[in-house]
């Protein structure tokens, strides 16, 4: 069983900042750097959501209500995975999930436990 392990969330004001990091297993070491990697969200009484994604070859790409204000980037030597958020708003509370995508754009692996984004004042 695969699981990443997500860090980084905490209770942040509206306009704040967060970095989220996602840290591979030593199982996967071998096959990160060509993995598609992506972000995902779900908030309370909500279905999961992809909100950004980031290709063995750095191209990036964001969902609508994030763009502009979030940044997927990748340490393929530290088999990391960060999510630079500025500008938080409240809509973006959700538990943070990251996976890699498999070649139907599907999450690969099993979810791991996530981290909380709280944006409150």
């Amino acid at each position: 069983q695969v699981l990443l392990v997500e860090s980084g969330g905490g209770l942040v004001q509206p306009g704040g900042s967060l970095r989220l990091s996602c840290v591979a297993p030593r199982a996967i070491f071998s096959v990160f750097s060509p993995l598609h990697m992506g972000w995902y969200r779900q908030a309370p009484g909500k279905e999961r959501e992809l909100v950004a994604s980031i290709s063995a070859g750095q191209s990036t790409s964001y969902a609508d209500s994030v763009k502009g204000r979030f940044t997927i980037s990748r340490n393929n030597s530290r088999k990391t995975v960060y999510l630079q958020m500025y500008n938080l708003k409240p809509e973006d509370t959700a538990v943070y999930y990251c996976n890699a995508l498999d070649t139907t754009n599907q999450p690969k692996y099993t979810w791991g436990q996530g981290t909380q984004v709280i944006v409150s004042s």
